[in-house]
């Protein structure tokens, strides 16, 4: 299947160890790079600023509340964690009675659902992960499982009419919709797009595509429902997540790192980067 590659990738900043859960928020990508605790700001020249150090190492992600609070996931900790107006973390959600593994991923929804990913039972022996789960965190602050059994839990996002939540299946090399429906469940699951790779984060844009990162390929696709290829970015090195972003959110960020395999997430190395490429249509929906 042919597809038409966008804009060569453009170096914004480099010396990262690994950048995930990239957000574009108050005009810079904001990025979590994994083994420092670090969440850092990055504008459009590349100069970086950290913002924030959090008790994490990883894996740990972001996203904002509707009044603007950050929240963080600290996924070993098992907590999600709040920053106050005086910059203190605070407790927003206790995640731990529902599962020991790792938490990974999270998204706020337009109307302040909190959904959150990982988790789920203990891995299997020589495994890494066990099939993970999604949980919703209402306004209210009530705390449920709304899905189970997803095959490494990974980017979500969430369409701006609020209606369907679209997750990366890695180990199934797929995209899975739900309905959200009015308290926030999640209902009707199903293929959203099978894939020949394997999603790890993910964005939508306004023509209803889908762009994800894909680790051991190198590149970050652009997909519509059903699976055809649009468009492609292939870069040097593991792309981890994307993010549309830019005073018109049509610039497409990648967060980008040599992978040498588990074991070796934390150490010195800092081969991790962000990089651009132009977009033909602009983000929508969460985050973002």
């Amino acid at each position: 299947m042919q597809t038409q590659s966008a804009t060569p990738p453009r170096l914004v900043t480099a010396g990262l160890a690994f950048g995930e859960s990239p957000r574009w928020h108050d005009g810079r990508l904001w990025v979590c790079n994994w083994g420092t605790g670090e969440i850092v700001a990055v504008d459009a020249r590349g100069k970086s600023e950290v913002m924030l150090t959090v008790p994490a190492v990883l894996p740990y992600s972001i996203d904002w509340l509707p009044d603007g609070r950050l929240l963080v996931v600290s996924g070993r900790e098992g907590l999600l964690l709040r920053q106050e107006a005086d910059g203190r973390l605070v407790t927003h959600a206790d995640l731990r009675p529902l599962s020991k593994s790792p938490w990974n991923e999270i998204v706020v929804d337009g109307r302040g659902n909190i959904y959150v990913n990982g988790g789920g039972p203990a891995p299997a022996p020589g495994q890494h992960f066990g099939p993970g789960t999604i949980v919703l965190i209402a306004p209210d602050g009530a705390i449920r499982q709304v899905a189970e059994d997803i095959a490494f839990a990974n980017g979500m996002a969430v369409t701006p009419d609020n209606k369907t939540l679209i997750v990366a299946e890695s180990h199934a090399s797929r995209l899975t919709a739900f309905d959200i429906v009015a308290d926030g469940s999640l209902a009707n699951r199903r293929i959203w797009a099978d894939l020949d790779g394997f999603p790890d984060g993910i964005c939508l844009d306004a023509e209803g595509a889908a762009w994800y990162a894909d680790v051991p390929n190198k590149h970050c696709l652009r997909v519509r429902e059903g699976g055809k290829v649009l468009h492609a970015v292939g870069v040097d090195r593991g792309c981890f997540a994307c993010m549309l972003g830019g005073t018109d959110r049509q610039t497409l960020f990648i967060v980008a790192a040599e992978w040498r395999g588990f074991e070796h997430m934390i150490s010195d190395a800092r081969t991790g980067q962000v990089l651009s490429a132009d977009a033909p249509a602009p983000g929508v929906g969460w985050p973002g």
